[in-house]
């Protein structure tokens, strides 16, 4: 596809009179202007960057390059899902991007809350048409076309495939966007060549590198055993039972359940009635950082802060505060642009690591404060903006992001989760069909880890938990053989290694197993793709030896073993 080969469709506002504008790339090369606006493409790479300039104050509506594209029956498009969460994977003709689904995509409370976590509300779901985040690529074997924004700090980047006009788009989300002066609309870049070559490239390219603080994390997170029912005696003896991991594992992690209410980040004394600093000494004295779970733009219906501080939250167009997910029955978001909330926010990060001691923050929901444009900024702006914010706040402590939208991740957070929250049994719940993109879900999730591996020139890569125990507090209901197939995939794919179990009741099969997969992968991956609509074929070398790992993405089941292929 020539990248210069566009029409940029523009609609913006001035003075109360909609101005509509259709321009084609020739005109841009030399500068376009109608009085109001002038634009520029100044790209000096191969892709589109530009510039406009707004002589008198305007209210942008729309900006998209539109290209004509035939799709060729075997091409493929990728989709990166608008948040961490968010399903991202290859789609061809035939396949369906899903949107809200059943009563979640009909107006009212449901999708109040299902359409939260989501892009639903903001981009277009429909069939043969496709959408991807910050940047995509198109595939024909072994050939991949990839665009990337190289700024999403104006507003998110949005690439659309519209396979039944044969259409191909890019869109900056310029919803809320008010601006007088110089704005850079677009800056895309195009790269070719095989998958690994055309994404060096792309992140070569990025202003934003990987921090370097972290690439490996290997240990214990807290949530998938307990959520939020622990105490300091279960910490404490889960603390010991990773002895038994030795110099392979260098984190623990406390997740959800220490605090009284989401917003309020009071410590529950009656659950840690000798503190958390307490916790930490015990941590380092075990040779290992010590990790906190944090939700700093978060405050559940019940928190004090929602009725001592209401003028602290994001407020919808009705005024009243917005709903920004269904977690812990509901919660709303903090809006960070106010100074208060943003002392207040320093503070809880002051006590994590001045007071207690902690090394590393998973920092979640975080897309929330940008889930809505306000003050004249896009929500990419905003998302931006805050990730600015949290990386101040932490200064040069471990960031692990989860729940955020990965374009303004880039460069400041350590560690990510690249994918949806693994789920206690291998199948699917049956709500994950009736709900979001976001949803719990193991075969999501391992979907989101092998599609998204290529992240890890950015930061290290959380695919989320394996499970290996048998029993615990909240059973894993897995069979010996997803249990070991969801180790490899988070071995094979991804850089942050944990469980939620406790490990000192493993047996030798399961600690030989662990241990196996807690060490940094040794090879290299050479390409994973679904051969049908339920099964994955990944191929890898180790050793200066190929492997094939071919696996049902319902039942876990190898099919090499089976002789399915």
């Amino acid at each position: 596809m020539d990248i210069k080969d566009y029409t940029l469709k523009l609609s913006y506002s001035v003075g109360g009179k909609q101005v509509n504008c259709e321009v084609e790339a020739s005109q841009l090369s030399g500068g376009y202007s109608d009085g109001t606006v002038s634009i520029a493409d100044r790209c000096e790479r191969e892709g589109v960057r530009l510039v406009m300039r707004a002589n008198k104050p305007i209210d942008l509506l729309e900006a998209k390059l539109v290209y004509s594209h035939a799709y060729d029956g075997d091409e493929l498009f990728f989709a990166n899902g608008y948040q961490s969460w968010t399903v991202s994977r290859e789609y061809g003709r035939g396949d369906r991007q899903l949107g809200l689904r059943s009563v979640c995509k009909l107006p009212g409370v449901a999708r109040t809350f299902a359409g939260a976590s989501g892009d639903y509300h903001f981009t277009q779901y429909g069939k043969l048409l496709y959408h991807s985040f910050t940047y995509t690529y198109l595939r024909k074997g072994g050939t991949v076309e990839l665009f990337g924004s190289l700024n999403e700090r104006t507003g998110y980047t949005i690439f659309y495939a519209d396979m039944r006009e044969d259409v191909f788009a890019i869109v900056k989300d310029v919803d809320g966007l008010q601006l007088e002066g110089e704005y850079e609309l677009f800056d895309v870049a195009r790269f070719v060549g095989d998958y690994d070559s055309a994404f060096d490239q792309y992140f070569a390219a990025l202003p934003q590198k990987h921090t370097g603080r972290v690439k490996h994390l290997a240990g214990y997170t807290s949530w998938y055993n307990y959520y939020q029912k622990i105490n300091e005696k279960i910490i404490l003896r889960d603390l010991e039972g990773l002895r038994r991991a030795g110099d392979d594992a260098n984190i623990f992690q406390i997740d959800d359940g220490y605090e009284t209410k989401i917003g309020d980040w009071e410590l529950d004394e009656k659950k840690f009635p000798n503190g958390m600093a307490c916790i930490v000494d015990k941590i380092h004295a075990q040779g290992l950082m010590a990790g906190l779970w944090v939700a700093p733009f978060a405050s559940q219906f019940s928190a004090k802060l929602n009725q001592e501080h209401r003028d602290w939250l994001i407020p919808g167009k009705n005024g009243k505060p917005l709903v920004s997910g269904i977690a812990w029955g509901g919660f709303y978001a903090l809006d960070f642009e106010k100074e208060e909330v943003r002392e207040y926010i320093r503070a809880i990060f002051r006590k994590v690591f001045e007071e207690w001691g902690f090394d590393m923050v998973k920092l979640d929901f975080l897309y929330a404060t940008a889930i809505y444009p306000r003050n004249g900024k896009t929500r990419g702006q905003l998302m931006c903006e805050a990730m600015d914010f949290l990386r101040e706040c932490c200064g040069d402590k471990i960031i692990l992001g989860c729940g955020v939208p990965l374009g303004p991740a880039f460069g400041v957070v350590d560690a990510c989760r690249i994918g949806c929250d693994a789920e206690t049994s291998f199948a699917d719940k049956f709500y994950v069909a009736i709900t979001n993109q976001e949803i719990v879900s193991t075969k999501n999730a391992i979907n989101d880890t092998i599609f998204r591996r290529h992240l890890t020139r950015i930061f290290a890569n959380d695919p989320d938990v394996f499970f290996l125990r048998n029993g615990g507090f909240k059973p894993a209901k897995y069979t010996m053989q997803q249990k070991r197939l969801l180790a490899k995939i988070n071995h094979v794919f991804g850089d942050v290694l944990f469980v939620s179990d406790d490990i000192g009741e493993y047996d030798e099969e399961r600690l030989n197993i662990l241990l196996d997969s807690y060490k940094p992968f040794d090879g290299r991956v050479i390409s994973a793709e679904y051969i049908d609509k339920n099964a994955i074929e990944i191929v890898y070398e180790q050793g200066g030896n190929l492997h094939t790992l071919a696996f049902d993405t319902v039942t876990g089941e190898d099919l090499l073993e089976k002789g399915r292929i």
